[in-house]
């Protein structure tokens, strides 16, 4: 489901052009329509405000915005030919190549996304933000040591934020050093009670050998998401390093019905 993103607030220098104008009177009218999520009528006062003042400066953050609006009307290849008519006016705006990136990423465009975290940081490397999402990719595609930098720069700039927790969390854990990753879930399961990182937290357990723990976090998870598939993988895992194997088959088995590879289950069922 896509985020709803607000209108950015726009900062006009000129004295006169805070007036009640045709034009301001459409931005008020966009960003009202963004906060109740009403996108079409979005982009229409966004149309409206283009049109009525052609040649404003501020337009360029409306044309950003306008890419994100239709983004959230689900109209995404217009919304990157939007973002992209931005970007071309405004190269070295973090605002517009931060938006891109996000379209980019939910079409598929992995690369282009990392192409635009890359220029962002170049610009402005304390973006966290973007810093994340650049660490991210690089682990997905197995750039370790890009992705390490990423993370250990937010850790010794941006310590507290849960963006560093989750990071690193989710690096130390991809790279197999499980026990060094339960702090950061920890910390991250202290405000985002969420199956995922309840999930992720078990399979580290798994791995680390506490299997109380592990049992712990799989039942939490799961009265969170029941249909999640890859719990049932974990619990297949748990009872069989609990010599229970009816209770393993009858999990690995649900872990297939929920979609999870066979490949993955079966080895977790007795033959």
């Amino acid at each position: 489901m896509r985020r709803i993103l607000h209108i950015i607030a726009l900062s006009l220098t000129c004295a006169a052009a805070m007036a009640e104008t045709p034009y301001m009177e459409k931005v008020d009218e966009a960003d009202k329509a963004c906060a109740e999520g009403k996108w079409k009528e979005a982009e229409t006062a966004l149309l409206e405000a283009l049109r009525a003042e052609p040649a404003n400066p501020s337009n360029i953050l409306l044309i950003s915005n306008l890419g994100m609006v239709r983004f959230n009307m689900g109209e995404d290849s217009l919304a990157l030919a939007t973002l992209d008519d931005a970007h071309a006016m405004a190269p070295a705006s973090v605002t517009i190549l931060s938006n891109r990136a996000r379209v980019l990423t939910a079409i598929g465009d992995e690369a282009g996304a990392y192409e635009d975290y890359t220029r962002i940081l170049e610009l402005d490397s304390m973006v966290m933000t973007a810093r994340f999402h650049h660490g991210l990719l690089a682990l997905k595609n197995r750039k370790f040591p890009t992705a390490k930098a990423d993370f250990d720069f937010m850790v010794d700039k941006f310590p507290d934020a849960e963006e560093t927790q989750i990071g690193m969390a989710t690096f130390l854990s991809s790279i197999g050093e499980y026990a060094e990753a339960l702090p950061y879930y920890n910390k991250i399961l202290l405000t985002q009670k969420e199956p995922e990182y309840y999930g992720a937290r078990a399979y580290c357990y798994l791995m680390t050998n506490h299997l109380q723990e592990a049992s712990d976090d799989i039942g939490a998870a799961m009265e969170l998401a029941p249909d999640d598939g890859e719990l049932y993988l974990y619990r297949a895992a748990l009872n069989k390093m609990r010599f229970r194997p009816d209770d393993a088959n009858a999990d690995a088995k649900r872990a297939i019905e929920l979609g999870v590879d066979p490949n993955r289950a079966l080895p977790l069922m007795t033959k």
